[in-house]
């Protein structure tokens, strides 16, 4: 069972790789944080809290890891005590002594290039504006995994993409469907809730021999888990595959995961109450793994939005302690990592500047993300080696940045640029957010 599991991960590179390392490495390693599900520019950049959204004039930064500003002092329902008491929430406590803000770099005004999750996310990580990318589709254009497996050579357990579930398409972004490029270059997927969840724990944890007779239910069970989870289609595998030493180490991999969680030994940030926590204690376990070259988190509860804003709040504090926690872990208990990382995170895309009609248990109103002006902010930030500290590029009157700029971000920290813009297939407008500065 293991050994059909692993067949889902990453091809060996084919013969004709292409080394074209132009520049010196910025990093050893990159973490790229999808952040949380559409982004309100209002509560996080402009740390309005409720003072644009629901008429009170209440402001404060609930992203205080992260960003630099005091958090609000009234109507705290963002914590971990229940958010119908408005006034009795506890919020989570700091984690970074020094925001990352204050570390690295903030572009605070960026341009997102779809008001869309897939659309945006596919933007995330092609470098192009796909506006004609349709859904349940592979992107049309290579994927950052699959630039820096055919341009500079890495490995696939080098690269690995941590999604958050199996649905809305999320297992289709680790490679394009260009064939100059493709799975045989892509990222290793897992989505932690499917893989180690109950599912995971039935088929994979304690796999035995079922009689074909006496047990076909189970069976079909455990077939269709590995074919939702790992994309078997027509018997083969439609993913990617990795080497003989790869595959007996993710194979080792699940098993101690399994057993970590028997035993409560998992990695876990201080509050792990909503999927995006659990999600990023299991990279934080990939990461401690196999120290991947680059490691793609995508985080998504922020959506609730769509009809609770009071769960919205909580989400978007939760992604914040998340990035806090994880960027501590990595500089605290990955000596591999630490000090050599480079954290990168932006949203997919933000949300409406006005309200639907939906109201929550506070009687608050939620905000869709159906293409206004206020979808396309967002923001980009970087923290780590050879990335300027304290400083901030761009303001709500000078926007800098595209969404698409971070592929080739990405691409310059591990030395490729010239090599991805020179492929052709990056938005025209992008650039590396180092030459922004």
């Amino acid at each position: 069972m293991a050994g059909a599991a692993s067949t889902a991960f990453p091809y060996i590179l084919p013969s004709g790789r292409l080394f074209a390392r132009t520049n010196a490495e910025l990093a050893d390693h990159v973490v790229y944080v999808l952040f949380a599900g559409g982004v309100r520019h209002q509560e996080a950049m402009l740390k309005r809290y409720l003072a644009d959204s629901q008429g009170v004039d209440i402001e404060g930064n609930i992203m205080y890891n992260m960003i630099n500003g005091s958090p609000p002092d009234r109507k705290i329902v963002y914590g971990t005590t229940p958010s119908g008491d408005p006034d009795g929430s506890s919020p989570i406590p700091k984690i970074l002594s020094t925001t990352l803000q204050n570390q690295g770099l903030l572009f605070p005004e960026v341009t997102a290039q779809n008001g869309g999750h897939f659309g945006g996310l596919t933007s995330l990580l092609t470098g192009n504006r796909s506006v004609a990318q349709g859904l349940k589709v592979r992107p049309n254009s290579p994927t950052i995994f699959e630039y820096l497996r055919r341009h500079r050579g890495f490995k696939a357990s080098d690269i690995w993409f941590v999604g958050s579930g199996i649905g809305n398409s999320f297992p289709l972004l680790n490679s394009s469907a260009h064939p100059q490029y493709g799975t045989q270059y892509g990222a290793n997927f897992v989505a932690p809730s499917v893989t180690f969840g109950s599912d995971g724990q039935q088929v994979l944890s304690n796999a035995k021999i079922y009689h074909p007779q006496e047990e076909l239910e189970p069976i079909q069970r455990m077939r269709a888990f590995l074919n939702n989870t790992f994309r078997i289609k027509n018997g083969e595998v439609d993913g990617i595959r990795n080497d003989e030493d790869e595959k007996a180490r993710i194979k080792k991999f699940i098993r101690e995961i399994f057993q970590k969680k028997s035993t409560g030994g998992l990695a876990r940030a201080p509050i792990t109450d909503n999927g995006d926590l659990q999600s990023v204690s299991y990279a934080a376990e990939v990461m401690k793994y196999f120290k991947p070259r680059l490691t793609v988190v995508n985080l998504t509860n922020v959506d609730g939005c769509h009809g609770n804003y009071t769960g919205y709040l909580r989400s978007l504090h939760r992604a914040d302690h998340a990035v806090g926690w994880l960027w501590d872990y990595i500089q605290n208990q990955i000596p591999e990592m630490a000090g050599k990382t480079i954290l990168m995170t932006t949203p997919e895309c933000g949300r409406n500047l006005n309200p639907n009609p939906i109201q929550d248990e506070n009687d608050w109103y939620s905000f869709d993300h159906s293409g206004d002006f206020n979808t396309q902010r967002i923001f980009s930030m970087l923290a780590g080696p050879n990335v300027p500290s304290n400083m901030v590029v761009g303001s709500e009157a000078n926007r800098i940045g595209r969404a698409t700029d971070n592929v080739l971000t990405i691409a310059e920290i591990f030395g490729i640029k010239d090599a991805v813009q020179g492929a052709g297939f990056m938005d025209a407008e992008a650039r590396s957010l180092f030459d922004r500065i």
